[in-house]
């Protein structure tokens, strides 16, 4: 745990799988490290509130992502009415995303392999 509070992220590889650790107030979470998208590194990306929500941005396209739930969002407008401000709106799962368990001061991974998703790729 120590490792991950100077910085607040730590890359790790966990069974082969390249993930990388963040801490958010006082919770871990932990995602796969290339973005779903084109690979681009997560584990640089800033994290910021988006709606409500702690996301991930990814430092090449500026995709967002939820640490907690992987799911990438997205602001939509209304092409035929563009005084309406633009609206936060979810493109599903995207991003893996692991169980963080903290034990005695130590921090535990449990990888999510259920399912495919297009993090999956990289």
């Amino acid at each position: 745990e120590h490792e991950i509070l100077s910085n607040n992220r730590k890359r790790v590889t966990v069974k082969d799988r390249d993930i990388f650790i963040v801490k958010r107030n006082d919770d871990y979470f932990a995602l796969d490290s290339f973005c779903y998208h084109a690979g681009g590194p997560l584990f640089n990306g800033d994290i910021e509130d988006y709606g409500g929500k702690a996301c991930i941005k990814c430092p090449w396209h500026n995709f967002k992502i939820c640490i907690d739930t992987g799911e990438g969002l997205y602001e939509s407008i209304n092409p035929f009415d563009l005084s309406k401000p633009p609206e936060i709106k979810s493109k599903g799962i995207k991003q893996r995303t692991h169980k963080v368990i903290v034990q005695d001061g130590k921090i535990y991974v449990e990888l999510s392999i259920d399912e495919k998703l297009e993090s999956d790729h990289y």
